[in-house]
Parts: C-alpha cells; structure tokens; sequence
C-alpha cells in the first residue's frame, strides 16, 4: 500500500506526466513563471544598474578611448543568453555532462601554454586570455573553469555519499582525496600565471569541503598547517625577503603588492598608486559622496578592480551599504535556494557558487580599503569585464536552473529516493 501511494505521488508529480508544466497539489499545472527565480532576477537587473552608472563615471577620464558601459550591456545580453541555456538542463542532465565541461576547462588552460602569441598574448606580465585576431574579442577561461570546477566537486561528493552511505574517517579520508585530485589539476595550471583567481578556487574548494560534512578531525589539522604555512610565508616577505630569494630564486619586486598593502604610500609612485587614490576617493565620499559624475580622484582602470571606489566617491557610505546590503541579499538568497533543494548535488552547486561570491565580493572591496591585499579580483556583477560577468552570469544559470527544475521534481525527487530506499 505504501509503494503504490508513492507511485502515485510520483505519476502526478512527473515532467512527463504532465507535459513539462509540472502539477501543484491541487492538479493543477504550475506556470513557467511560478517555477521561475524573479527574486534573483530583480537583484541582477539591480547590479546591472548600478554596474552602468559606475562604469560610466569611472571611464570619464581621457585614459580611455572605448565605451565601455555599451560594452558590459553586451556582456550581460550574453549572459541573459547564457542563463537560458543552462536553465534548460536539469541537475540529472547536468550531471551527464560535469566530465565534458570539466576536461574542457582543463584543455583550455592548457592551451594558454602552447597557443601562438598572436592568439594567447602576456599581458601586464600573464597569459591569461584568448584573443581572436582582427575582431578583438577576448576571453579569460579560469573564469568558466571556477564554475566548472564547482559542478565537477558537486558531483564527486554527491557520488561519494551515494556510494559510501555509512561515514567512516576512512571514507572520509577518500572523499578529501578525490576532492584534491579534481581541485590540483585546475588549480596548479591557474596558480602560475593568476594567484588572484587561485585564491578564488581555495575559497571554493574550502567552503564545499567544509559543507560535505567531512570530520572536523580531518580538517582542522590540514587547514591548521595550511595556515601556519601561509604565516611563515608573510613573515619572511615582510621581515627576510632575501632569505626567499636564496632558497627559492624569488625576486623582491615579485612581493610589491604586500609592501603597496601595508605601507601603500612608500609606494605611492608605483605598485601602490591606485590604493592611495581608492583611499581617497572612498574617504572624500564621506556619508552621502559627491553626487554623480562628480568624482574628483583619479584612479588607473578605476571601470574594473576599483569600481567601489567609484561607488564610495560619489555616493559616499550610504552608496557603498546599499550594494553591500544587495550582496548579502543575493547570498541569502543563494543559501535558501541550497536549504530547500532535495537534491544533494544541486546544494553543493549552490555552496561552491555562494562561496566564489562571498570571496570576490570581500577580496575586492576589502582591498579598495586596504583591509586586504590587492589582487586584482572583480566585484561580481559590477566591474567591467566580459569573461568574469559571463563567468558569474553561467554560476547564476545553475541558480536558475536550480529553482526552475527543483519545483517540478520537488516531490518526484524524494518518492524515487524512498523507493530506492525501500529496494
């Protein structure tokens, strides 16, 4: 009797059964507006303002040529496009498909190495784009691999849990390796040209692992020594550089955004140029700013890594609160979206892409006023940059993807599970 109640619940519940409209408890279908994420949508179109204004603003110097506020509503048309091909696929279809993105995103790292100058150029010391010749379109694949890299972890411990039900040290300690032979491979190619993005990728790596319910007994002792080891670190950056340099051939000048970071006016000429000025325009922005258009303080590629210094210039600490208010909305919202889905997989999607945002969001502004060091990490959804909005943009279609597919399979999702229970 059991068994034929949830079969019941799971041929009303169905896609199929219902052609793909989904059924409420009344039976009656659900509308695709019902099923859709409009509290996310209604933030995205909130950063797409306020991304347009302040890049309008912060491109008013005579330093550029370009229009760049023209430029990101381009970038996010794509991403609009990019949302609504993800949301076409199920967490299931997803799932199919982590081991492709996967080992594409790795191909494409390991491309920038071998690819000709013509179409992988350095710049500013760093290989890190694809640049179509002629047409100058450019594209940042460490960008697209963080979310791939997201969705690979995601499935590696839903996979795990499903296989291991019982939680030992043991298969613990076997989840924390597979978790390390997925995140070594992305993250030793990304480290060697981009230390900014990598940090990104520990944050991810950190924020699912903590998650996935691994013992604290494991964790603590690793994490304890990674930590102890990046204090040695700085110790000897800031007190024997040169000691550095002997054993391990590093040059002084390589450690010129920690010095720019504690003592950015020794520096001022050079490496810590734009933090004296984002210090002053956010500080001459006082509580309300100067207004729009109005900045003053002239600050190098302000459109990008600065662009909350644009913010905190002409609308002083009330500007600066509301965009931090509206990130913590979108990682409140983010974080039910994990509490409510049934689907194990889908909720370390959402962890991985809660933690990627709450990272960039307190790297960037934290280094806007010198609580952290710079790193040259975007302010999502805001700062100019076509590859780290479509990057973004792609994380948030998973989002949608999640929600949008969750309320259908909702009750499906859970009878399937108590039937494989009960076999």
């Amino acid at each position: 009797m059991k068994k034929f109640i949830e079969r019941v619940i799971f041929l009303c519940y169905d896609k199929k059964e219902s052609n793909g409209k989904g059924v409420n408890k009344m039976n009656k279908p659900i509308k695709v507006s019902d099923r859709f994420d409009w509290t996310l949508c209604l933030l995205l179109c909130l950063f797409f303002l306020i991304s347009c204004i302040a890049i309008y603003s912060g491109q008013s110097s005579e330093q550029y040529a370009g229009n760049f506020v023209l430029k990101q509503i381009v970038n996010y048309v794509v991403g609009i496009v990019i949302i609504a091909i993800v949301m076409y696929f199920d967490s299931e279809q997803i799932k199919k498909l982590t081991w492709l993105l996967y080992g594409f995103g790795i191909l494409l790292l390991i491309g920038l190495f071998i690819a000709p100058d013509s179409i992988a150029p350095e710049r500013k010391g760093a290989t890190l784009w694809y640049v179509i010749p002629k047409v100058g379109f450019s594209i940042q694949p460490s960008e697209f691999v963080k979310v791939f890299l997201i969705i690979a972890l995601s499935k590696v411990i839903a996979d795990h849990y499903e296989k291991f039900v019982q939680k030992t040290i043991k298969t613990d300690v076997f989840l924390l390796f597979k978790i390390g032979i997925t995140t070594v491979v992305p993250l030793g190619l990304i480290i060697v040209e981009d230390l900014g993005t990598a940090l990104v990728i520990i944050a991810i790596v950190t924020g699912i692992i903590l998650a996935s319910g691994i013992s604290w007994k494991i964790i603590l002792p690793i994490y304890g020594l990674g930590g102890a080891f990046a204090g040695a670190v700085l110790y000897f950056v800031i007190w024997a550089p040169d000691i550095l340099e002997k054993l391990f051939k590093v040059k002084t000048y390589q450690f010129n955004r920690i010095y720019s970071w504690l003592d950015p006016q020794s520096h001022k000429q050079e490496s810590g140029l734009q933090l004296v000025k984002s210090l002053q325009a956010i500080g001459s922005g006082l509580i309300t700013g100067k207004g729009f258009y109005e900045r003053q303080v002239y600050i190098p590629d302000s459109h990008t890594d600065f662009i909350f210094s644009v913010i905190g210039e002409e609308y002083g600490f009330l500007g600066g609160s509301i965009v931090i208010s509206l990130f913590f909305l979108l990682i409140y919202h983010l974080t039910k979206t994990a509490l409510d889905t049934k689907d194990p997989f889908s909720t370390y999607i959402c962890v991985g892409v809660i933690s990627m945002i709450t990272f960039h969001v307190f790297q960037n502004i934290g280094m806007t006023i010198q609580v952290l060091p710079i790193t040259g990490i975007p302010l999502p959804f805001i700062s100019y940059g076509g590859s780290s909005l479509m990057g973004n943009m792609l994380a948030m279609g998973l989002i949608f993807s999640i929600r949008y597919h969750h309320k259908t399979f909702m009750f499906a999702s859970e009878s399937k599970y108590v039937e494989k229970k009960d076999i």
